[in-house]
């Protein structure tokens, strides 16, 4: 659980740096971005080997019901993320899309992931998201929404999430973990 909870930190850390303190930030200008990367591409890393090491107490299971909603949030958060990206329609009305897709996501792992390790990686990135936007919200509170897309935008997002739900399906399945049931 260390492995778990070191990367967890570490990805809260690189992202929360800038609002934390933001004169060293911006003290290091662009070079900043290679040494951050580092941090959120070990703690990704310390974060996935941590998950798969970790056992721990189960309290619940897959059940049809959740993993139909699972699926359903899923496909909702993979929207967000193309829609924060290409500036959508939605991405003019919320002011933080991809994080929405992260706290989606979390919630729909923490729906069909009910042990310990679950808790620590899913939860605490769903809390990480909530604060995040908190965070974000107080340091700058006015917001501008992006300017229109153009229409095709939208039906690139949404063709790109189909298609990017069923590569992460397959993925999954590949490595083990049966989307559908």
């Amino acid at each position: 659980m260390a492995i778990l909870i070191l990367g967890l930190a570490l990805w809260c850390a690189g992202h929360f740096f800038k609002r934390v303190a933001p004169d060293a930030r911006a003290g290091m200008g662009a070079k900043a971005r290679g040494p951050i990367t580092l941090v959120l591409l070990g703690g990704v890393i310390l974060m996935v080997i941590g998950y798969r090491m970790s056992d721990g107490a189960v309290f619940w299971g897959r059940h049809p019901a959740t993993v139909g909603i699972n699926n359903l949030l899923m496909l909702l958060s993979i929207y967000l993320f193309a829609a924060a990206g290409m500036k959508t329609a939605l991405a003019r009305k919320m002011r933080h899309p991809m994080l929405a897709g992260v706290k989606a996501w979390a919630l729909a792992h923490l729906l069909v992931n009910g042990d310990t390790a679950s808790f620590i990686l899913f939860g605490g990135l769903l809390a990480w998201a909530v604060a995040e936007v908190i965070v974000i919200n107080r340091a700058e509170p006015n917001w501008t929404p992006p300017p229109p897309a153009p229409r095709r935008k939208e039906v690139i997002a949404v063709l790109a999430s189909v298609v990017l739900y069923a590569v992460i399906a397959a993925v999954h399945y590949a490595l083990g973990y049966p989307v559908f049931g």
